[in-house]
């Protein structure tokens, strides 16, 4: 008879009731963020072409998806705002009768304990497509802060718990704080899209939200991917300008820079699974070449596994139907 070490691994394994008992990382649906696309108009439910699953709304078509985020127990949703016009500045970023605006308001009244999240950029707003106000051609840093500080408290007025800038612009998290500040708003945290590369994974997002620009790209104001130093820079700076939280995006191609993030920095960390993650299992699912929602479940276990406190996800819906 072989004879075997006393320790024998298969023991925790042998039946689900084990597995779970000793199990090092637990993901529950109020961990979960789920975003949302919200639109002008009345009765609106537009599919994604690119998202499976994911549909541009109305406010009011936009509360039943709420309301059922509620029921599952979802840690809150996170809101993008698609305008029915578009100029320079993306003025219709920080109007206060914006879709993002009159949902804010809407959860307040039928859910008021719900986390509400907003993000707050420029590229769904501006007619170029970029990310802040354009000067020869480059988008100007210094300029665009006024602007998203002026969104990121049309948000705070509305009600949002969290402003999340995704813009990359340096200074926006110290100058939306200022504002929020001066203005009574100190309560309102931020979530800083800290870690936020230049990748091509956010191709389907740019359908849902219609913010592809019209030339060039981010490369210039969002991360190289190749860099990971650098993201623990741009981390620092954000926590020192008043940033509550720190956010990574895309998530499953920079699980290493979420663990680094967290473990270097001890700060609360949110990770965005991106469309484009999303719509690649959905498309290998739908083709039978793996099965969808086990990859869904492993992907989002790898996120928390590697450090995040948060995920944001298209999926939060599904995975707390299963796991709930």
């Amino acid at each position: 008879m072989t004879t075997f070490p006393r320790w024998r691994g298969r023991r925790l394994r042998r039946t689900g009731a084990i597995r779970a008992l000793v199990r090092e990382t637990r993901l529950t649906p109020e961990r979960m963020i789920l975003p949302l696309f919200v639109t002008e108009g009345e009765g609106v439910r537009e599919t994604v072409g690119s998202m499976p699953g994911v549909f541009r709304t109305s406010v009011d078509a936009a509360m039943e998806d709420i309301g059922e985020a509620v029921a599952l127990g979802l840690g809150g949703v996170l809101l993008f705002g698609i305008p029915d016009q578009k100029d320079a500045e993306g003025s219709q970023a920080w109007h206060e009768q914006a879709a993002v605006q009159r949902t804010v308001a809407a959860i307040k009244k039928a859910h008021p304990d719900l986390t509400v999240v907003t993000d707050v950029c420029l590229c769904e707003y501006t007619e170029h497509g970029h990310c802040g106000l354009l000067k020869d051609g480059h988008v100007d840093n210094d300029d665009t802060l006024d602007l998203l500080a002026r969104t990121a408290l049309s948000h705070a007025r509305a009600g949002a718990d969290v402003v999340a800038p995704s813009d990359m612009m340096d200074g926006r998290v110290g100058a939306i704080r200022r504002v929020l500040d001066d203005e009574g708003f100190q309560q309102v945290a931020i979530l800083s899209y800290a870690a936020k590369y230049a990748s091509t994974f956010y191709g389907p997002f740019r359908e849902a939200a219609g913010s592809a620009s019209d030339f060039g790209d981010r490369r210039g104001y969002q991360m190289d991917p190749a860099n990971q130093d650098e993201a623990l820079r741009e981390v620092r700076a954000d926590i020192a300008e008043g940033a509550d939280m720190i956010m990574v995006k895309p998530a499953l191609a920079y699980l290493d820079v979420i663990h680094r993030v967290k473990t270097e920095t001890g700060w609360p960390v949110a990770a965005y699974q991106v469309s484009g993650e999303y719509a690649a299992i959905m498309a290998a699912a739908e083709r039978g070449w793996l099965d969808g929602d086990r990859a869904m479940e492993e992907t989002l276990m790898s996120i928390a596994r590697a450090g995040a406190d948060v995920v944001i996800t298209y999926w939060a819906r599904e995975f707390a139907r299963r796991n709930g």
